[in-house]
């Protein structure tokens, strides 16, 4: 009998050992091993661009490993998500993703390229912020109202600038359009630096663009802000008012940048990726870094993300459908 319990007890060691060592953790013994590629679904200097690389810079030093930021820009935020989608689903490539490729682009297309929640497990939420709606420096428009009563007068005379179909900025300036009945011509460029540019020169009249790539510009007078889309002002550009307070009612927009890994990574891996990344960002440096760009860091689990997802999913969906906006 004394035998026999003895043998009960190493066939019980022997199970616990087999449950803890299970596949999933045993793919993330020494991870990672190797650098990381970040694929990123905009261009350099974007919004999503300029969280990303403070992001990166974090997750490298939590990992001990170069996190290598690929941009790949096209498709309305899908082109990067397929690239990542289709990568080994083994923790070495990730994607970076903005409220718009995973939450907006999906509702506007007529035939979406990813299905963003079967082809990704969520990773965790980066950051949340604000948009700015912003003019040329020579522009004659010094207050939204003024944008909103030359093109109700002037039908489809402006033109507005997006870093992307599907972006935020293209998605919230629909919105503004449907609740203040005008009509402005939408402009999508292949990330927020080359439609900044055409902004400043006068190429395109009014931009809504990410706090994070047009705060530096406002305070350096190259774009002149005229209302930012939270719920209250910023405190980077404290003088700017919101939609809300500029003459728009109920309109609140907030954003967000998240990271998500292929389907099927390792669930032991996707711990190890949220637990750096959360330590990345609440990092005194990783803090300030993002703090400065106007948006604030945004530490939690991948559930709590993946429940963000389908929220914004959900009511963005709405705001599209109501708009009729759809991009082929």
């Amino acid at each position: 009998a004394r035998t026999l319990a003895r043998r009960g007890v190493v066939a019980g060691v022997v199970l616990s050992s087999v449950a803890v060592w299970s596949p999933s953790v045993f793919a993330a013994a020494g991870y990672p091993e190797r650098p990381i590629r970040m694929i990123v679904p905009q261009n350099v200097g974007s919004s999503t661009d300029n969280g990303a690389r403070i992001v990166a810079a974090g997750l490298s030093l939590a990992l001990g490993q170069q996190i290598v930021v690929d941009n790949r820009p096209g498709g309305a935020l899908q082109l990067g998500l397929e690239i990542a989608a289709a990568a080994p689903a083994d923790g070495y490539t990730i994607a970076y993703t903005p409220i718009g490729a995973l939450a907006i682009a999906p509702h506007l297309l007529r035939k979406p390229r990813v299905n963003a929640l079967c082809e990704f497990g969520p990773i965790g939420q980066t950051l949340t912020g604000h948009q700015i709606i912003i003019v040329g420096p020579k522009s004659p428009f010094k207050t939204l109202q003024d944008v909103i009563a030359y093109a109700k007068q002037n039908p489809d005379k402006l033109s507005n600038g997006s870093s992307s179909n599907g972006s935020p900025g293209h998605i919230g300036f629909e919105l503004l359009k449907t609740m203040t009945g005008i009509k402005i011509v939408h402009i999508p460029y292949k990330g927020g630096a080359a439609a900044l540019v055409d902004l400043m020169a006068g190429r395109i009249q009014v931009m809504l663009e990410g706090l994070n790539s047009a705060t530096s510009h406002v305070k350096a007078g190259r774009v002149r802000g005229l209302a930012v889309t939270g719920p209250k002002r910023s405190p980077v550009l404290p003088n700017i008012p919101t939609v809300a307070e500029a003459g728009v009612p109920g309109f609140v927009m907030t954003v967000w940048h998240g990271m998500v890994a292929p389907i099927n990574t390792p669930r032991a891996i996707i711990q190890v990726l949220n637990a750096a990344l959360n330590k990345a960002i609440t990092s005194p440096e990783g803090t300030k870094r993002i703090l400065a760009l106007g948006s604030e860091p945004a530490p939690g689990t991948p559930e709590e993300f993946w429940k963000l997802v389908r929220s914004d999913r959900e009511r963005w969906g709405k705001v599209i459908k109501q708009a009729g906006a759809k991009i082929d």
